[in-house]
């Protein structure tokens, strides 16, 4: 293995001095610019197959559909093969020979190769509010619903579980606002329209489990070449949104996940980002910082970062003072704003007194560019103007019959194809949510029950009082009864009552006449009274 990639010939120099990149100096980022048609996305496969060759892994964003031909061998019957052919000789390629390269195939849409999957959680709420153009409110609202979420130790796994999770929110508005702030149920919807937006657009299925392993892209096959990892983009691009964002959380993700190394010898991983714009086009300035700190922070890890764009001021003034290799196509000054991005150009090379780059990048031919890269000390080379190396894989891309076979063949295959959905936060929100409906119909019905109850009770005490009452009455009249004389009673009582009457007028006549004299008929009286009482004193002492 040499140490430097080949990636053409200057044809300005009077000996023909290649232009390599070396392998050392690969981490230290870079930049492919140039406009449309004039050889980009050939010099960015040519490239990548050689980092393929010397046994780095690469990664590329298939945008127009055409890299995934980078697997298969080029052929002297596809279109344009003469021209490589003759290309190759320019540039003294003496050994010039077809040939194919290992290759994995990804889409986050699972269509074109194995699905790409994150959580939630691992995309976190910053990415997260930049793909749904949250304002900062909304975001600190969705910050808190992964704090809270966090804290209870709900997963965050897909869609599903977010919005879950914000229902939640909503419904529990004031507890939260009081314990983590402010959250409204404005805001709260307002997210959540906007998933039903990033759903539609076929997010959910970036969403998911089994998540990407970020090992997987750094593998090399049984002949020691890296693997290159393509993604398909062409459809992907229709969200420019979820495209950058999925780029920069996979950023993120090495920067996270991989070890320090410093400057090895040659990269852990190079990364190919087509139409890099894309990631800063109406980026806050918050995620314009984050790209910056990556992209200066993650060559320590041993990956190389290779923007590809038309227009290299599309690049922020921090991000491209990081990119140390630089291949410019021909750019055109037909407007004001391209004018400006020619002499941008010219002046971030190091100058040749030779060459007048600004000229020069109007004039390049395509498959031409003006190459400057890093040297064996750091410093970048003289700006040379370069006649670049043709690639030795096919140029066009795969048929649907060649990229099963290749995907059959994967390394990853059948780690990632299905789905896997295991309980998160959507589950458990779930079932506390019919726990706590069922307690709550539980505790209506016990309510219900003892309210009946306490009716029946009120009903049996006024039934139990009117029985007493009943009984009492009862009682009382039979007493009455009770105490009342028989019939024969009452007629010997009224007998007895009249005769005392009857005896005792007599007596009280025969005690007056007999006190106040009378006739002859007193002694007759007399006796019948002493009779009387002489047969009551006897029946005393008797």
């Amino acid at each position: 293995m040499s140490d430097g990639i080949f990636l053409g010939l200057a044809s300005n120099d009077a000996g023909g001095l290649p232009q390599s990149l070396n392998l050392k100096r690969a981490n230290r980022h870079g930049l492919i610019a140039g406009a449309t048609g004039t050889g980009k996305t050939v010099t960015l496969q040519g490239i990548a197959e050689s980092f393929s060759a010397a046994g780095v892994p690469v990664f590329v964003a298939d945008v127009k559909g055409d890299l995934s031909g980078i697997s298969m061998a080029g052929s002297p019957t596809f279109k344009n093969a003469d021209k490589l052919v003759s290309r190759a000789k320019e540039v003294g390629l003496g050994n010039y020979a077809y040939s194919d390269n290992p290759a994995i195939f990804w889409d986050l849409y699972g269509e074109q190769g194995h699905p790409i999957r994150t959580t939630v959680s691992e995309m976190g709420p910053l990415l997260l509010s930049r793909l749904m153009n949250l304002n900062e409110t909304q975001e600190g609202v969705l910050s808190i619903a992964f704090r809270y979420a966090d804290e209870e130790g709900l997963l965050l796994l897909d869609l599903g579980d977010l919005q879950a999770m914000l229902a939640y929110c909503a419904e529990n508005a004031e507890m939260l606002s009081a314990k983590y702030g402010n959250v409204t149920k404005a805001s709260v919807g307002t997210i959540q329209r906007q998933l039903l937006q990033l759903d539609s657009q076929g997010g959910g299925h970036f969403f998911g489990e089994p998540a990407l392993d970020i090992h997987d892209f750094i593998k090399t096959d049984d002949q020691g070449r890296g693997y290159i990892n393509v993604l398909a983009a062409d459809k992907l691009m229709q969200s420019p949104k979820l495209y950058s964002t999925f780029l920069l959380w996979l950023l993120s993700e090495l920067f996270e996940t991989l070890p320090e190394v410093g400057d090895p010898e040659k990269p852990v991983l190079v990364f190919f980002f087509d139409e890099a714009h894309l990631l800063f086009d109406e980026a806050p300035k918050a995620l314009t910082d984050k790209i910056e700190q990556v992209v200066r922070l993650i060559r320590s890890k041993g990956v190389g970062i290779y923007f590809i764009t038309q227009n290299p001021i599309d690049i922020p003034e921090d991000v491209a003072g990081q990119l140390g290799n630089r291949v410019q196509h021909a750019l055109r000054a037909f407007t004001p704003r391209d004018q400006k991005a020619i002499k941008a150009a010219a002046e971030t090379f190091r100058i040749n007194p030779d060459l007048d780059v600004a000229t020069a990048i109007t004039e390049l031919k395509t498959g031409e560019a003006l190459v400057s890269l890093l040297q064996e000390d750091g410093s970048p080379s003289i700006v040379q103007r370069t006649l670049i190396a043709p690639p030795r894989s096919r140029l066009g891309p795969v048929d649907a019959k060649e990229r099963a076979i290749i995907q059959s063949i994967s390394p990853v295959a059948g780690k990632y194809d299905d789905a896997v959905d295991r309980e998160s936060a959507e589950e458990i929100l779930a079932a506390r949510g019919n726990a706590a409906a069922a307690a709550a119909t539980a505790a209506k019905a016990q309510a219900e029950a003892d309210k009946a109850a306490a009716a029946q009770a009120k009903v049996e005490a006024k039934q139990q009082e009117a029985a007493l009452k009943e009984q009492a009455r009862a009682e009382a009249a039979a007493a009455r009864e009770a105490a009342k004389p028989s019939a024969l009673g009452r007629a010997v009582q009224s007998a007895t009552r009249s005769a005392a009457s009857t005896v005792g007028r007599q007596v009280a006549n025969e005690l007056t006449k007999a006190v106040f004299g009378g006739s002859s008929r007193k002694s007759t009286s007399g006796g019948i009274a002493g009779s009387l009482v002489r047969g009551i004193l006897g029946s005393l002492f008797k």
